[in-house]
């Protein structure tokens, strides 16, 4: 384990008691809703109420569809897992989502990419799931803020995500498509329930380190 450094990241207003998740695919339809309601889940099973905590969980998509419902299979992956999918448009992504973010996941590198084209000074809060997955690993849990003294989660959060950051350089990858998430839209719905299981899997480690809870299962 390598313990949290500190590393300023630009953007969004840190002196606030919240803190943003922004998780991010193509169409805002099928991976980034899955990783959305799943990231909910998992946060209300360890805290009870995400937002007294502070965290937000939003997503959109590099095209996304405006207003659009859930894919059907993404909301049986969902139901299968017992999340919600209620309620749930597409969003398309736009600037004010990404200035807002305090950590930016995303499905793929490309959509990585696409982030931090848009500036604000995105580089060093996106990373694509699996990537921050991998690193967040590597973070010793006892060099992040204690989630139960002042400032709680949020501190801890963008701790962790400085901490990542930190090490983005020095633990690549072992392959180039070790990273990715792959787009499920118009697949059977066991390929939906595959790309179910691998966020599920990318989570459960990220959701432990910014709370500091693990999971009950």
């Amino acid at each position: 384990m390598i313990a949290a450094q500190g590393r300023g990241i630009a953007g969004p207003d840190t002196t606030t008691d919240t803190f943003r998740i922004l998780h991010v695919s193509t169409g805002n339809v099928c991976r980034s809703p899955i990783t959305e309601r799943l990231t909910r889940h998992a946060l209300t099973h360890r805290l009870g109420d995400p937002s007294a905590g502070g965290l937000v969980v939003e997503s959109a998509g590099t095209w996304g569809h405006e207003g659009a419902p859930m894919e059907a299979h993404a909301a049986t992956v969902l139901a299968d897992f017992g999340a919600d999918a209620q309620g749930f448009t597409g969003r398309e992504l736009l600037d004010e989502h990404v200035i807002r973010a305090d950590l930016v996941l995303t499905a793929t590198r490309d959509h990585r990419a696409q982030v931090i084209s848009m500036g604000h000074s995105a580089g060093l809060r996106t990373f694509t799931l699996k990537e921050f997955t991998r690193l967040v690993r590597a973070i010793d849990p006892a060099t992040l803020p204690d989630p139960e003294r002042a400032g709680g989660v949020v501190d801890r959060a963008r701790a962790l995500v400085q901490a990542a950051a930190a090490l983005r350089g020095w633990l690549l990858a072992p392959t180039a498509d070790a990273d990715e998430v792959h787009d499920p839209y118009g697949a059977p719905i066991t390929f939906f329930r595959s790309i179910g299981d691998e966020i599920n899997q990318a989570l459960d480690p990220v959701v432990t380190a910014l709370t500091g809870v693990a999971s009950r299962s």
